[in-house]
């Protein structure tokens, strides 16, 4: 119960201090492109290897888009997640720039990958295994159990986590949550618990928080020994 416990406080108190590393860079193309005339002109390779992509690539085929929406059930009308201050957590809204064609500017393989990506919502997967999708930069994911909800994953927020929560007692009905699930040491995957449960009833055995051997260890390695230099690298 230690070990569980302390899992709990380090996902409110390291989540404070954290941040996410950007991707590695890409190799650089064999043929360098010639210089950019301007912030939104791409250059005459740019166009050439996004003519080759759309070139080689069926994108009218369009079954990718009905698998992402598979299972969805409904989303929040307001796309704006806020903080007690009223400051913006999260907005749903901030890539509906990706209905339209894609600029010139993005390889559209990713502006593709964007669009499958930017849809939100609470989603069926199974009778008894629904996700909320979109509304940080995990999935969290609840499976019903006999007593309550199962939470794999709880976002990197208080604010995301509950908004999802939120979403899942309007659409699915009232269910307490009665374990939580810490797949790793990502912040977004186990900073919004205070948004789902609470401490004392941790305490009191009512919810059970199960993490990876070390996860402590690992939390605290990344997002406060290495969290400084992740973000000023970022």
């Amino acid at each position: 119960m230690k070990t569980v416990l302390l899992g709990f406080a380090s996902a409110i108190a390291l989540s404070a201090c954290t941040t996410t590393a950007p991707p590695p860079a890409a190799s650089p193309p064999a043929s360098p492109p010639t210089a950019m005339t301007g912030a939104e002109t791409p250059s005459s390779y740019t166009k050439a290897v996004h003519a080759t992509v759309r070139a080689e690539r069926n994108f009218a085929d369009t079954r990718d888009f009905d698998f992402a929406q598979r299972g969805f059930v409904a989303t929040r009308e307001d796309k704006l997640i806020t903080n007690a201050a009223g400051g913006t957590v999260w907005n749903l809204g901030a890539f509906n720039f990706l209905q339209a064609a894609a600029s010139e500017t993005v390889n559209p393989i990713l502006w593709r990958q964007g669009q499958l990506m930017a849809k939100h919502g609470l989603f069926k997967v199974s009778d008894r295994i629904c996700q909320v999708r979109g509304f940080d930069l995990a999935n969290i994911t609840f499976v019903k159990g006999d007593a309550g909800w199962i939470v794999i994953d709880t976002l990197g927020s208080v604010e995301t986590a509950k908004a999802a929560y939120d979403l899942v007692t309007e659409q699915l009905g009232a269910r307490p949550i009665v374990a939580v699930i810490y797949t790793h040491s990502h912040t977004d995957h186990f900073a919004g618990t205070a948004g789902l449960v609470k401490l004392e009833d941790v305490r009191a055995g009512k919810v059970a928080v199960i993490a990876p051997q070390g996860f402590l260890s690992a939390a605290v390695g990344e997002n406060v020994i290495s969290g400084p230099a992740m973000q000023r690298r970022a």
